[in-house]
């Protein structure tokens, strides 16, 4: 609901029980300030005190995080807002004894399509994948639809079990700007396509393989490929055509393949070379010319020449980084420190 004069705003206050209920879908504190410039006591000659008081308790809790969604099978506490993705905002969540959660809520009502398509995917593989590799992927809860009973609008919300000390590749790049040590990049990058190889066998396709979507544990050299929401099925072999990807990250239009550009079939070609770009994007300027040939080869423009397995390519990648560096041993990463 757009509040655009007094009355918009009583009603909209007036609709809420909980803080989430008023604040929790959209530009909060933009919402707050608008209202509060309505309902103040000095612009309506002091007709709206109450209200202005209940707003502000209102704005307090929400910021301390203190409302919360009862479903069939939990009752999460929400807490902060704790990032706001490509399409929905993710927040901090408690549930069954403290269980850390992340309650993932679209923004527009219009994209729980596509929240629902990352509950499809994070189903699909535990259910077919190879449960050695469910690490790679985020843990779904559960999943539920929401009335907002400020509006009326129904979103799809997902609950995802809490990820912690991740930092996503976009986080890496900007602690690196100069780029990293290709060593550095050859553990996340075959971690990568052992996501990607579980995922194909258990026929799904990522479909938007961007570095805010890859985390990694720097200590532990974990990663996990999160955001399932543009997924499509396919992959099972090599030749296998996926759906269309549905929606792409404005911002990356230029990362993406022609294939979804242009509104044709995905494959897992089409990960592989999004799953490529984000590793030459970490690395610096002077990596050796054997990967750089290696990564032109997985980002050609012809979907049907570019590597289709990622089980295979891992096998290649190994020999490429075994010529250049020797055996594999583990190699220590740490993120800067904030000053």
């Amino acid at each position: 609901m757009r509040v655009r004069n007094l009355d918009d705003a009583l009603l909209l206050l007036n609709s809420a029980r909980t803080p989430q209920q008023l604040f929790g879908h959209g530009e909060a504190g933009r919402l707050y300030r608008r209202m509060a410039r309505l309902l103040h006591p000095d612009a309506t000659g002091g007709r709206t005190a109450d209200e202005f008081v209940r707003l502000n308790t209102l704005w307090r809790a929400f910021k301390a995080g203190t409302s919360a969604i009862t479903t069939r099978r939990h009752t999460y506490e929400l807490g902060e807002e704790i990032a706001r993705g490509d399409l929905a905002n993710l927040y901090a969540a408690t549930h069954d004894d403290n269980r850390r959660a992340v309650v993932k809520m679209p923004r527009d009502p219009g994209d729980s399509d596509l929240i629902e398509r990352e509950a499809v995917a994070l189903r699909r593989l535990p259910k077919d994948g190879d449960g050695r590799f469910l690490p790679y992927v985020p843990h779904l809860v559960e999943t539920f639809r929401h009335r907002d009973l400020a509006t009326g609008a129904q979103r799809q919300v997902n609950v995802i079990a809490r990820l912690e000390e991740f930092r996503s590749l976009a986080e890496v790049r900007a602690a690196y700007p100069g780029g990293l040590d290709p060593r550095d990049v050859a553990w996340m990058w075959r971690r990568l396509l052992v996501a990607l190889g579980f995922a194909h066998r258990a026929g799904v396709l990522h479909g938007a393989v961007l570095p805010e979507h890859v985390l990694i544990h720097p200590e532990q050299h974990g990663l996990v490929l999160v955001d399932w929401c543009y997924s499509v099925p396919g992959g099972r072999t090599p030749a296998d055509p996926g759906g269309r990807v549905p929606a792409m990250v404005d911002r990356y239009a230029d990362w993406y393949p022609e294939e979804v550009r242009r509104r044709r079939p995905a494959s897992p070609a089409t990960d592989i070379s999004m799953a490529t770009r984000c590793m030459t994007h970490l690395m610096a300027d002077d990596a050796p010319k054997a990967l750089r040939l290696f990564a032109k080869g997985c980002t050609l423009s012809a979907q049907n020449r570019r590597p289709s397995d990622a089980w295979r390519l891992l096998a290649e990648l190994d020999e490429v980084l075994e010529r250049l560096y020797g055996p594999r041993r583990f190699r220590p990463f740490h993120m800067p420190t904030a000053s």
